[in-house]
């Protein structure tokens, strides 16, 4: 008998909602569409350094489309780095090895910005490489979204949503930090689509004292509340200690909060811009982070429905031997982007975007 083609897939970097559902794409078109042998490693680049594996049979993609995270596990390893017996190794040379041993047409790796870099590296090393863009932060270029995105954006909206009534009930403001160490996608969607009156993203600096006149200008209009959605790379214009050490309403708490957040940058803690804007509005402050709630649960239709589009045409390209691409979805159509446009580089928010026209024109202020 002719021996099947044989394809490998693997998720590494963060986990995310919408995994699952692309490797049942990826698995399914595979062995339907092309008869295709299809094996998954495990915990990311780790598991084709390791050669573990499983194969990944009708039995094995059958329920996993709603079910969040991956159930190949995933790791932030990257193949000149893998922990083997306490000591980090380049594995590069051995997961060539391994490719070739297990006869593979070609390894399809989804994953963020980390992972297009390592897909470059094997893919010059040698290897047909196809990668699949996922990540909260939406943050890859040349793809309009990546999995994982629509479902983290509508779990953050959710909360600001919930946030809203104790907010206008305790006339409070209250901060919400979510996920964006360097881009601020997820935190001005949510932000813009929930409603909230202060959003802040790593791509505009903020002053404090601009917020601040904000936050009093909404209580002069009779509205003694507002939201103020944050991204984690958030940065201000000037240090948010100097306000925390005039806070006269957290002095009993000042000596363990210094010891604390003396070792942080201003960026790093939310807590400084509670801090500061209490000090400078008079209204009291909470702070609620989102954390890797976002990255949790099932994964919305959207991602679902990117996640299978994705999928299918990874494996199209494979059948077509086009490799040393990611797929990415431009106004709708799917178009290979060559790896060396995508790797090392981070799509940030346009500050003419329309979500930053949009926000502008409502009155939410960005900070600057």
């Amino acid at each position: 008998m002719r021996k099947k083609t044989r394809i490998g897939i693997l998720t590494a970097g963060g986990d995310c909602p919408g995994l699952n559902a692309a490797i049942r794409a990826v698995g399914k078109s595979a062995i339907c569409d092309y008869g295709y042998e299809v094996i998954g490693f495990k915990d990311g680049f780790r598991g084709i350094a390791l050669s573990n594996y499983v194969a990944l049979d009708a039995r094995a993609l059958s329920g996993i489309l709603t079910i969040g995270g991956t159930i190949l596990g995933t790791s932030r390893e990257k193949p000149t780095k893998i922990e083997v017996e306490g000591e980090l190794k380049d594995m590069t040379d051995v997961i060539i090895s391994n490719y070739k041993r297990l006869g593979l047409k070609a390894l399809i790796c989804i994953g963020g910005g980390g992972t297009q870099k390592s897909a470059l590296k094997l893919a010059k090393a040698g290897l047909n490489i196809i990668t699949i863009p996922k990540t909260i932060d939406n943050d890859i270029p040349y793809t309009d979204t990546a999995i994982g995105f629509d479902t983290a954006l509508t779990i953050a909206i959710e909360a600001i949503d919930r946030l809203h009534s104790t907010a206008h009930s305790h006339h409070r403001i209250v901060i919400v930090e979510l996920m964006g160490h360097n881009t601020g996608w997820l935190t001005l969607g949510a932000g813009l689509a929930g409603g909230a009156d202060v959003i802040l993203i790593p791509e505009i600096p903020f002053d404090v004292q601009k917020v601040a006149a904000a936050i009093e200008a909404r209580k002069a209009r009779g509205s003694p509340f507002s939201i103020v959605a944050v991204a984690e790379g958030a940065t201000p214009v000037s240090d948010l200690k100097q306000h925390m050490e005039k806070s006269r309403a957290n002095h009993k708490i000042f000596s363990t909060l210094k010891r604390i957040l003396d070792k942080a940058s201003p960026a790093e803690h939310p807590l400084l811009l509670a801090l500061a804007l209490e000090q400078l509005t008079g209204l009291e402050s909470r702070v609620t982070i989102l954390g890797y709630v976002q990255r949790g649960g099932a994964p919305s239709a959207a991602d679902r429905l990117l996640a299978t589009t994705l999928g299918t045409a990874a494996v199209r390209l494979v059948s077509e031997g086009r490799f040393g691409v990611m797929v990415g979805l431009s106004q709708g159509e799917i178009k290979p982007v060559p790896l060396e446009l995508v790797a090392n580089r981070r799509k940030e928010v346009p500050l003419d975007h329309p979500w930053i026209r949009a926000a502008r024109a409502i009155g939410t202020c960005l900070g600057d």
